[in-house]
Order: structure tokens, then sequence, then C-alpha cells
């Protein structure tokens, strides 16, 4: 599938009144309408190449392997365009029952590696399902859904396809909460949900962090009913979890594991997992 770029616009020589607003507007827009707190920390990496956890480990650091919790869960992994043609069989005779790839970002970019990965863990075995990125600053929950089920992201009653999932976490292009207000960013959420709901009869996984939950949306509860979380700490426990969520469907525990780096656990047994599946 194509990659999706804007045009860059033609610039004239730059004066000297020219930096100064250019630069007083970078240091105008960097900081969005959560403060000082929520500007970008890094170099800026090119749009698209956002992937499932991107800002974990630099915002809440790494910590030690996953305890045994003793209870019965699922491997699972989750692949980018950044993970290239995906060795599936490999990954399957090492215990991976199910795997998320990403379609799309924004309403710009699709993922030319999703044929490959979407295909290529099916035919391996696996359960899989599809993730979107999300850019509440380009455009709206809705148009960023239709977006995604238009390209890979819809849900069918097969018994391999997991509902689609909301890849909802720190901006890697700018400001941490894109700069949206809580209310304004739980607002984008809604829509999202709302209209995917609306195009496949299925709720989306939310794939967050409880600390950017906590700092973009100001811990709102107003989705821990209805739509499964998949909470994302690379530590050796899920830690506390979003307001709303009594407990986690799946999590993502490391961006270091074999073959693909991003691995998350199931919070279950494989029928379990069929069943999210099958809705």
């Amino acid at each position: 599938m194509p990659v999706h770029r804007s045009g860059t616009a033609r610039r004239g020589p730059l004066t000297a009144a020219g930096i100064l607003l250019s630069s007083l507007a970078l240091v105008l827009g960097s900081t969005g309408t959560s403060g000082a707190a929520d500007t970008p920390s890094r170099d800026i990496p090119p749009r698209g190449s956002a992937t499932l956890g991107m800002g974990v480990a630099a915002h809440d650091g790494v910590g030690g392997l996953p305890r045994d919790t003793r209870a019965v869960q699922t491997e699972g992994v989750d692949t980018s365009s950044h993970n290239g043609n995906v060795a599936w069989p490999t990954l399957w005779n090492t215990g991976v029952k199910w795997a998320y790839v990403k379609s799309t970002e924004g309403t710009y970019y699709n993922n030319p590696y999703f044929p490959q990965q979407y295909n290529g863990s099916y035919d391996a075995g696996m359960i899989r399902g599809a993730y979107h990125f999300a850019t509440p600053d380009t455009t709206g929950g809705a148009a960023q859904a239709d977006y995604f089920v238009d390209h890979g992201g819809g849900w069918s009653r097969d018994g391999r396809t997991l509902p689609g999932a909301l890849d909802i976490e720190w901006n890697p292009y700018g400001a941490a909460c894109y700069g949206k207000s809580a209310a304004g960013m739980v607002g984008w959420i809604r829509d999202f949900v709302n209209e995917y709901r609306t195009r496949t009869g299925r709720e989306p996984v939310i794939y967050t962090a409880t600390s950017w939950w906590s700092q973009c949306t100001g811990n709102s509860a107003a989705f821990g009913s209805t739509d499964p979380l998949w909470i994302a700490r690379y530590n050796t426990d899920p830690g506390a979890l979003p307001a709303g969520w009594d407990y986690y469907t799946m999590w993502q525990y490391t961006s270091s594991g074999p073959t693909v780096g991003d691995h998350s656990r199931f919070n279950g047994a494989y029928d379990r997992l069929q069943a999210l599946a099958n809705g």
C-alpha cells in the first residue's frame, strides 16, 4: 500500500524579522494546552513512523522482567512497518498466538507492510487484528475511525479477527496531549469509539499507558465499562490501571522481545482470546 505524504510548501528567503517570528511561533506552538510538561523532549520523527508504545520507555522507564503471576496468559506481538516482512512461523513456533498490526495513522498513512503482516500472521495460525495510531491534532476522531476501517481496520466474525485497537499515547511529533484539554481528548476518543462501533458493531480495544491517560484525559473513567484495555508498561507488573478499568485485557510488557521486539500477554487462556475475536 502507498504511504501518503503531504506536500512541502516552497519557501522564500528569510529576513531577520521572519526568523524571529518563526522562532516565536515554534515556541508557542509546542506548548499545547497542558503547559510546559506537554512539550516534546526529543527530535521529531517523520509522520507515519509512530509505533505502538514508542513513548513508553522514555516516559515510564523500563523495569525488570514480568513476574510469574500463576495466571493463564496467552503471548502476542504487535508490528509496524519498522518490522518489515515478519517471520511469522518463527513467532508461532515460540508460542505467539495473536498479533496486532499497524494499519493506519491519522488520515494520511497506511503501513506498506500491512498485507504481509496481517495476512502472514493469519496464515501462520494466529488470531490477528489491526491497530490505528491516533493523531488527535490532525483530524477528528470519527474521521480517523472511518479511515482506519476503510484501510484494514475492520472486523469480521470469522473467529480469527480481533476488534480494531486505538493506540492513544504520547505524541511523537509534538505536544504530548496533542494540544487538547482533558475534556477535548475524551471527546476525541469518544468520537472515534462511537464511529468504530457504528461501522463494525464492535467496541475497539484501547491501548494506552496509565501515566499518559492520567495526564491527557484527566484519568477519565468514561471507557472502562465498554472498551477492552491494552495497557503498556515495561516492568514486572502492569501497575495501576487507568480509571474505570478493574482489569486489563492485554499487557504490552516489553519492546525488546524476540523476533519483533514488542510482546504482550493476553489476560486469559486461548479460548478467552477466541471469545474476544468472536465478539
